[in-house]
């Protein structure tokens, strides 16, 4: 089974953004892997599992403020 991966680069209501991984073990497609991500973030208790480099990083929606959406790699 292959993971659709993306790359999310985030900014937090803080101001701070960060990039980070998004794999998602489903068989979807992007557009599939992005309705998800999004329709996660925009739950107030929507959490995201997400890795920066090494480092599991987990989203919680209600302190981001904006995703933008790149293709797997780093986001220039």
């Amino acid at each position: 089974m292959t993971m659709a991966g993306l790359v999310l680069r985030v900014r937090l209501v803080s101001g701070d953004s960060t990039d980070v991984t998004y794999e998602d073990p489903e068989e979807r497609t992007d557009a599939e892997v992005i309705d998800h991500v999004v329709t996660t973030l925009s739950r107030e208790d929507g959490v995201l599992r997400c890795r920066h480099g090494d480092r599991l990083v987990v989203l919680y929606g209600r302190g981001v403020a904006a995703v933008e959406v790149g293709p797997r790699g780093p986001v220039l």
